[in-house]
């Protein structure tokens, strides 16, 4: 119990009601964007709009597959229907599997019982920012930081070699200084 809290202790409700408010930008869907846990729970696991149960057919766990299928359609081809534990917890794995296809690292992505059990929402809270962050590459909008581009240099030849020549300050300077006539406590006899 003392670890739960300890883990929970590390959730932001402000980085979860800017991920709740990124969802509803997506989806353009009416939700709450409290950034409470519960909040984020209901939405996450599909109980409440963008991911709400719509009808008896279908089943809570279907984390945000609406929110990526918007980000880049067809990403997730096939749901499972049923209501059953395993099934749900097959739905949340799928989610995560197409967040990293979008490009969300897999050490900013949960553990399926992380949402399932409610083990780590932080985590959950960290997914969903890293997946906003990727968004822009897909023509959406994005939260959070804008992430860095690559910026490859080429030199030439010529660049190259003057380089080498040049000592870098990099390597330290003692400026004339050695260590003859430092003597400090007993010294060495032989």
């Amino acid at each position: 119990m003392v670890e739960m809290r300890k883990i929970n202790s590390k959730y932001s409700e402000e980085l979860a009601q800017e991920s709740l408010e990124w969802i509803k930008e997506i989806t353009g869907e009416d939700i709450n964007v409290d950034g409470s846990m519960d909040k984020l729970l209901r939405t996450a696991q599909g109980w409440d709009p963008p991911l709400q149960v719509r009808d008896a057919r279908e089943s809570p766990g279907r984390p945000s597959w609406r929110l990526v299928n918007l980000i880049q359609p067809n990403s997730v081809k096939k749901i499972n229907e049923s209501k059953m534990a395993f099934k749900c917890m097959e739905n949340i794995n799928q989610f995560l599997e197409v967040a990293k296809n979008l490009g969300v690292p897999p050490q900013e992505t949960f553990q399926t019982v992380d949402l399932w059990e409610r083990q780590n929402l932080n985590s959950v809270v960290i997914c969903l920012q890293s997946l906003g962050r990727k968004a822009h590459n897909y023509g959406k909008p994005s939260i959070g930081p804008k992430e860095a581009e690559k910026n490859v240099r080429n030199f030439s030849e010529e660049q190259m070699r003057a380089g080498q020549g040049v000592i870098s300050l990099q390597y330290g300077s003692n400026k004339g200084a050695t260590q003859s006539g430092i003597n400090f406590g007993n010294t060495r006899h032989m």
